[in-house]
């Protein structure tokens, strides 16, 4: 949403920069934290979550199973004669496993065209050979490990937001957070679980400084924005649908 928290419930902003929901079944857990194991369990929290939709799963369902539209797809997909939230999470989660981003400029250079140039070229080259890959690799350039923010040094910007600490209750796990996938990243900004940043060149210098230890020549980040920019691939068609009118027994909104 190019915000640096999502707003919610009342206008009011989450208390994180909220992940990209492009190419996120590429995770190996969901949310910043991995507080999720995978897309459906993820897309039940936002529901139930009072900062962001204020509602809850029984609500959420009597909505949806009081609109005979809803109720005639559901029984379709699901063979069930009732709504259930399991089954609205796995309809959330088949949808946003369809947000790829496919066919960048560097997926079609691995697979033998000419499609990137000489400075994005060397980007790559850099990329590897600085340790950028240890963390961002994979199919989606990220998303595979858990790592703290501050590994050369201590990260002051941010010492508010635990990261995974809050899943594990483990202090080793202060500060560590779900590496961030990097297809699309040129889309994303604010960068970071912070927000801290909206230039993806001082976002690589930043990852250059507290996680790699190193200062980077202005030239070399160039070379690496050039190559990170060759990520961006086809972004998903979403057409949005004429949703079904709600019913005289559908639960109204609480203006509270």
């Amino acid at each position: 949403d190019n915000l640096p928290s999502s707003i919610g419930h009342k206008w009011l902003f989450g208390p994180i920069n909220s992940p990209t929901v492009l190419n996120a079944k590429f995770n190996l857990a969901q949310f910043w934290d991995g507080r999720a194991k995978d897309l459906k369990e993820q897309a039940k929290g936002p529901i139930a979550n009072p900062m962001e939709m204020a509602s809850n799963h029984e609500l959420a369902v009597s909505i949806l199973q009081s609109i005979p539209e809803y109720v005639q797809w559901f029984k379709e997909v699901y063979k069930d004669e009732n709504i259930t939230i399991d089954n609205v999470a796995d309809a959330i989660s088949a949808f946003e496993e369809t947000l790829t981003t496919p066919n960048s400029r560097f997926d079609l250079w691995l697979r033998g065209y000419d499609r990137i140039s000489q400075e994005e070229q060397e980007g790559y080259e850099l990329f590897k050979s600085k340790g950028c890959i240890i963390c961002h690799n994979g199919f989606g350039v990220g998303g595979t490990s858990f790592q703290k923010f501050g590994i050369a040094k201590p990260y002051d910007k941010d010492t508010q937001t635990l990261g995974r600490y809050n899943v594990t209750k483990d202090e080793k796990y202060k500060y560590v957070f779900k590496v961030p996938l990097l297809r699309n990243i040129e889309l994303t900004a604010p960068y970071f679980h912070d927000a801290s940043t909206w230039n993806l060149n001082e976002a690589v210098n930043t990852m250059a400084e507290y996680q790699l230890g190193v200062t980077l020549p202005e030239s070399e980040t160039n070379k690496i924005v050039a190559f990170l920019k060759t990520l961006t691939g086809d972004q998903p068609e979403i057409i949005f649908p004429i949703l079904p009118p709600s019913t005289a027994i559908t639960p109204k909104p609480n203006r509270n």
